[in-house]
């Protein structure tokens, strides 16, 4: 008799261990299913990210292109410019944000409804011996794990077209996470005479002008 509740205890025994193996199997396979998961999740955001800043800098690009051409963008404040202005209806003086216009009378804003932002970042216009760029505002994570202001910073001597062009930096799969800003004003005597002759007032002198000069000429 004892050995028959010998035989049944191992009997239960044998029945338990199958038991606890295969939750504890299902939790590990179920905890390995989340964190693909949210890795895939995250890598998303990230790329998604990506495709919206070569998107809205685009946009951003066309917008200081209008802006430019009916205003006159002279230059902007500072090194690096945050664009938080292009919501701005109507304004006093001759700038807007950090940006100097010459013909400020001329502007057609609100731009935009809202100012863009990438992960609530604001974008930036940034000042280099090449010019000026649209680029992502500081504290954007790339997709490829870079963050602006730490491992991709801007200073004058920065060579923002080469990063354009590397993965590693401001380009994601061909395409450049910034773009260039073809405004400013080198020359300001000859902005200062277009705007005089632009005026009803001063096209007039400056015609009287040119006829006394040619008459002296003459003579």
């Amino acid at each position: 008799m004892g050995k028959q509740l010998s035989y049944r205890g191992n009997e239960v025994k044998s029945k338990e261990g199958p038991n606890i193996i295969v939750p504890v199997l299902t939790i590990i396979l179920f905890v390995i299913l989340i964190g693909i998961s949210l890795f895939k999740l995250f890598y998303n955001v990230k790329v998604a990210s990506d495709v919206i800043i070569v998107q809205e800098v685009q946009q951003l690009v066309e917008i200081f292109k209008r802006i430019d051409k009916r205003c006159k963008i002279i230059s902007f404040d500072y090194q690096k410019n945050n664009i938080n202005f292009l919501n701005v209806e109507k304004f006093s003086g001759s700038e807007v944000g950090p940006m100097n216009l010459v013909y400020p009378k001329n502007w057609e804003g609100p731009y935009l409804k809202d100012n863009p932002t990438i992960q609530d970042k604001e974008y930036q216009v940034v000042k280099t011996k090449q010019g000026y760029f649209i680029v992502p505002g500081h504290g954007v994570k790339l997709s490829n794990g870079k963050v602006v202001g730490k491992d991709i910073t801007f200073d004058e001597n920065t060579n923002i077209p080469k990063m354009m062009a590397d993965e590693k930096f401001l380009n994601f799969k061909g395409k450049a996470l910034a773009a260039p800003l073809d405004v400013g004003v080198s020359d300001m005597s000859k902005v200062i005479m277009e705007n005089i002759i632009r005026s009803d007032e001063g096209l007039v002198q400056y015609k009287r002008g040119c006829g006394v000069q040619l008459a002296l000429a003459q003579k």
